[in-house]
């Protein structure tokens, strides 16, 4: 069985932002688009972005590996590869939450990882794994 998309839609406070963020800088494609929501590619995952003019950004963290990881957040699994193209291409770009950086180095689980913000304060994770059998390692 192979693995399906995931469908997840959250929420901005500016269509116009998100879509220069999503589309412009990470590159994801853009589908089916209205006045209050438009559907991107994120990685081959349908994501979509629904307009909330009085969006609230949460503000909780939760310590993982010594950061401060904050909750809650999305992203997506890439290749290493995809990875750090992706880490060079928003260098500069974002402020990160947490840089990019290896986890639980030497460790099960070991991971590429960075956290930052869209324009609309939603924390997003993306992270890579030498070893895909280390996505659920215990």
């Amino acid at each position: 069985m192979s693995l399906r998309p995931f469908h997840l839609a959250v929420t901005v406070n500016d269509l116009a932002a998100a879509r220069k963020f999503y589309g412009d800088l990470l590159g994801c494609g853009e589908g089916r688009s209205d006045a209050r929501w438009i559907d991107f590619d994120l990685f081959g995952h349908q994501f979509v972005v629904h307009l909330d003019e009085h969006k609230l950004v949460p503000a909780a963290h939760n310590s993982v590996d010594y950061h401060d990881v904050p909750l809650p957040h999305y992203g997506v699994v890439l290749t290493m590869d995809a990875w750090h193209a992706l880490a060079l291409r928003v260098q500069g770009k974002v402020e990160f939450l947490i840089s990019p950086t290896i986890r639980f180095a030497g460790l099960a689980g070991e991971q590429a990882t960075m956290f930052f913000c869209d324009p609309s304060g939603n924390a997003l994770e993306f992270k890579a794994f030498a070893d895909d059998a280390m996505i659920f390692a215990r």
